[in-house]
């Protein structure tokens, strides 16, 4: 049998060009279960629910398997199931991998299960289902991983087997990798993918000539993976997707998890610096509720709790402590088949050692990227401020315009208010302004300047600019200001908006005096009744006498390529007039326009 690897201890590692500003006051964190213990029960749980369903249904197909049964149907199964092949390294690595919290080490059930589960790949692959499912390079990537582990326990014909069916969905990707090495940015308006799936083809490419000795796959990989390394990623820990002004956060793990994987195989000392950078990326911008934050990221407004790479965070003390609180997320029952699968290859490759605090573990702190973006934590408020601007991809569905550049979140409300982006709607753009027409909705310059007792954001359009300034708040108030200056002759119509995370089936209350449950019904309510404020689940926001809010308003959905359809996505649209004059001899005229508001919580 193949045995993994030993664990290693990192954490001496470059830190990169991070620019950080932290409180090391602790606010007396309460850390999770160590890992990779909880790996391990995350697995066998898991791995148990697959063991029972496949018992339950004996013919099934992948195709059964990841679609479920017809809507209406009794399905005991609930959960995402997409992605089945992933289900094969929980078992295999129960089995392989050798540790005191590993109750399951060398059991014959987990060694029957994943063998039962890598026979039916083979045999879906030969029947031709297996490659032409929707990112099917990712299962082969944990199918790998799996038959790494196991190959010694497989017998010939079964090895064989394995091998050849892997080997013909990596053959696949070489063309495509090769052509596409000295293209100028691996970027997606040059490479014709996103940067996150050409990493992934190149990670597998590196692996599977690893396993089994083809020399010439692993230089591909490598050549791939180490101009990510070290050009394309960006000092501020990223890897931009569309371009290299601001990151895509979600997909940034995928990639993360690719450079991890081949430092794993390789070694290559190339890789740690940028694993650090990355790291301390994800670390400083994910919410205390584990969720990436959102306004900073151009292809997705909500993303859930990630699984993937956490043993890349690994190398790192506090990167463990990061990876740690991640998993703290997943329970048995919330676990689909990509997280059960990412977390047997977190178990897989851990790195064990001592752990550091992370910023979500304290009182106070704060962080600026490079780029004009960074976040702010004190006590139980988190803002985040977002001046990237970045070009339109019109021919696009998958990029979302900027043009959001405030959220607030709260420790126990969640988030309140969001920045996050969308495409073809000005009416959830921060500013709007209509000139010869036509609606501009982007910012064409701004500044972030960050300081231990305000932050101001600076936005400039075509007609005016505007200072967004955020005061570090108290303990249950919050405040946003907007200093608007004019410049020129003023738009035809100037707009504030802020998004609202209103939720369907609870009760909004206004200063008016009305009080109504959310629902799917359209609600306008103009200035005399929100009379200046609304509350909602707790939080107050107290709002300029001239506010008009309409509910629910569906975002732009990248993967339809129309709005969101589920009402748990939509927002309420706080918006306010920006009302602007001509002064004769004043092209610019400083500070035109003020704009509040007070967000509290019970």
């Amino acid at each position: 049998m193949i045995q993994t690897k030993e664990c290693r201890a990192g954490g001496s590692a470059v830190r990169g060009l991070v620019t950080m500003a932290v409180s090391w006051a602790l606010a007396a964190p309460l850390w999770g279960q160590s890992l990779p213990g909880r790996y391990f029960e995350l697995m066998e749980a898991g791995s148990q629910r697959v063991e029972e369903r496949l018992n339950a249904e004996p013919g099934a197909t992948l195709k059964s398997l990841e679609e479920g049964k017809p809507a209406g149907a009794f399905n005991p199964w609930k959960g995402d199931w997409r992605h089945f092949p992933y289900a094969i390294l929980p078992p295999a690595v129960l089995y392989a991998k050798k540790h005191p919290s590993n109750p399951r080490y060398h059991d014959p059930k987990m060694l029957a299960l994943a063998i039962r589960i890598g026979d039916l790949l083979a045999s879906e692959h030969e029947k031709g289902a297996y490659e032409p499912r929707l990112d099917s390079d990712w299962d082969t990537g944990l199918w790998l991983e799996a038959y790494r582990l196991l190959e010694s326990e497989l017998g010939e014909p079964r090895r064989s087997r394995w091998q050849k069916a892997i080997e013909e969905n990596v053959r696949l990707l070489i063309e495509d990798t090769r052509e596409r090495l000295d293209f100028p940015w691996y970027h997606s308006p040059f490479i014709g993918t996103s940067p996150n799936h050409y990493a992934w083809w190149a990670a597998l490419l590196y692996t599977s000539g690893n396993v089994f000795n083809r020399q010439e796959w692993m230089d591909l990989g490598a050549r791939v993976l180490r101009r990510y390394a070290e050009i394309e990623q960006m000092p501020d820990g990223y890897w931009g997707e569309h371009n290299r002004s601001g990151p895509t956060t979600g997909y940034n793990h995928l990639t993360f998890t690719a450079l991890a994987l081949y430092q794993e195989y390789s070694q290559d000392p190339s890789v740690l610096p940028a694993l650090r950078r990355a790291t301390d990326f994800h670390m400083n911008y994910t919410y205390p509720d584990g969720n990436p934050v959102e306004v900073i990221n151009d292809r997705n407004r909500h993303w859930s709790v990630n699984a993937w790479g956490h043993f890349g965070f690994s190398h790192f003390p506090d990167g463990r402590r990061f990876a740690e609180f991640l998993t703290s997320f997943f329970t048995p029952e919330s676990l689909g088949m990509s997280a059960l699968g990412r977390l047997a290859q977190d178990a897989l490759h851990y790195h064990e050692g001592p752990l550091e605090p992370i910023p979500q573990d304290r009182e106070r702190f704060a962080h600026q990227m490079q780029i004009p973006a960074g976040i702010r934590k004190t006590g139980s408020w988190v803002t985040c401020l977002s001046g990237i601007l970045s070009t339109q991809a019109v021919n696009s569905q998958f990029y979302l315009d900027r043009q959001g550049n405030l959220s607030i979140f709260h420790k126990k409300k969640g988030l309140i208010i969001t920045g996050a982006g969308s495409k073809r709607q000005p009416e959830l753009a921060t500013f709007s302004e209509k000139m010869l027409g036509q609606i501009f909705h982007l910012p064409i310059s701004s500044r972030l300047q960050m300081a231990e007792r305000q932050d101001r954001l600076s936005l400039a359009y075509n007609t005016f600019f505007a200072d967004l300034y955020v005061p570090v708040p108290d303990e249950n108030a919050l405040d946003v200001r907007f200093v608007i200056s004019g410049k020129g002759r003023p738009a035809e119509e100037t707009r504030l908006t802020l998004q609202l995370c209103l939720k369907s089936g609870e009760w909004l209350e206004t200063g008016g005096g009305k009080r109504m449950q959310l629902g799917w019904e359209r609600l306008e309510l103009g200035p005399q009744e929100l009379a200046g404020s609304i509350r909602h689940q707790g939080w107050s926001l107290t709002t300029d006498p001239e506010a008009s809010l309409v509910w629910p308003v569906f975002p732009h959905n990248p993967y339809s390529n129309g709005p969101e359809t589920n009402i748990k996505h939509a927002v309420g649209a706080l918006s306010v007039p920006v009302v602007l004059e001509v002064k004769p001899g004043k092209y610019v005229r400083p500070a035109e326009r003020s704009i509040a508001f007070r967000l509290t919580v019970e």
